[in-house]
């Protein structure tokens, strides 16, 4: 699809307390006002961004043409595009861009991209010079709704997904919807997975919307979740208690994605996560029938997978090299109910047979 579309619409703010605290701007047409919307956290400084292949072809230039109408300083790299490049070489050619641009601590990073730039830009940023600015400009739902907020960073290891990283807040998110509207049809599911998560979580509108299969308004869809998501961050940043309930449908989820050597895509992955632990949850008696009957569902009303194939056996040990490991126990994230989900830590030895209720038929 092409880049075309561009009409300025509402807008809103969402302020994450965080740090020294950062604005969530969502709405449409902010890309093409990105110059303006940046200059007063740029001021002279100089801004480097970096995004990918497939994005480069279609938002790089306008986001270019309105940093340099505003008068800012700036220049660009492009990483291919894919999870697969999300790694410590990467990583490195990123920093060594900033540093061959003369990158200073007063000078401002900016991620164009999905979840795989942002990640490896925030991470970058985190650690050249100790530390620069950086901004997140999603334009995958998926980035938009969750991995764009928060400061989370990271790189994959082949052991597993986000290994190596670092917690860095952005200094602002510009979520412009109408960069959606290019993503391919995948790239939609992808997002919506991690929606239906939230709304899980949060149950109310966001989940009624959803479960009845209403058409809903990205702008609408994206601000609820970012706000949902900026309030367990502002009460957890380090994810010590709350934050991991964000973790909903990811330790089976980051399994699959490593069991199918990361062609199965983060959203996808996490889609068939929620299903595994939702019916593991109803089979165990954690949750009501019902609940796991409203969760699959909605899952399917959004056009998402539920099965992966992959043996509960190759999940656990896929499961057991990742980081929300500690020692001999992992904690799970147990949908007990809709807006009421709970942590629970297990022993790692029972993760087999937690995934095999719910994987079996």
């Amino acid at each position: 699809m092409s880049a075309v579309g561009i009409s300025p619409g509402p807008r809103e703010v969402i302020r994450v307390k965080v740090g020294e605290g950062y604005d969530v701007l969502t709405g449409r047409g902010l890309l093409a006002e990105s110059g303006t919307l940046l200059r007063e956290l740029v001021g002279k400084a100089k801004v480097a961004v970096v995004t990918d292949s497939n994005v480069a072809q279609l938002w790089l230039e306008p986001l270019m043409v309105s940093l340099r109408m505003a008068g800012i300083s700036v220049c660009s790299h492009v990483i291919p595009a894919g999870e697969e490049h999300k790694t410590l070489d990467t990583f490195g050619e990123i920093v060594r861009f900033f540093a061959e641009n003369g990158l200073d601590r007063g000078d401002v990073a900016v991620a164009l991209g999905g979840g795989v730039v942002g990640d490896m830009t925030g991470f970058a940023a985190g650690c050249y010079m100790r530390g620069v600015r950086y901004v997140q400009m999603p334009t995958t739902l998926l980035a938009a709704v969750d991995s764009s907020v928060g400061g989370k960073t990271a790189v994959d290891l082949p052991t597993g997904k986000n290994l190596v990283g670092v917690f860095h807040q952005p200094s602002m998110v510009i979520c412009d919807a109408d960069c959606l509207r290019t993503l391919p049809e995948v790239e939609w599911k992808n997002g919506m997975a991690e929606v239906v998560k939230t709304a899980v979580l949060s149950g109310g509108e966001l989940f009624e919307k959803l479960e009845s299969g209403e058409e809903t308004d990205p702008v609408w869809m994206i601000t609820r979740c970012v706000r949902y998501k900026s309030g367990v961050v502002e009460r957890d940043e380090r994810e010590q208690g709350e934050r991991k309930l964000l973790n909903l449908g990811h330790t089976a989820g980051h399994a699959i994605e490593c069991c199918s050597g990361y062609e199965i895509p983060h959203g996808l992955a996490v889609s068939m996560g929620l299903a595994i632990i939702t019916r593991s949850a109803a089979r165990a008696g954690q949750c009501s029938e019902d609940t796991a009957k409203r969760i699959l569902n909605t899952l399917k009303a959004s056009g998402l997978p539920l099965d992966c194939g992959y043996t509960a056996a190759a999940l656990a040990e896929a499961a057991l090299a990742d980081k929300k490991r500690h020692g001999d126990s992992i904690t799970l994230i147990i949908p007990g109910e809709i807006g009421g989900c709970r942590l629970e830590k297990v022993p790692a030895a029972e993760l087999t047979a937690i995934f095999a209720k719910g994987t079996e038929a």
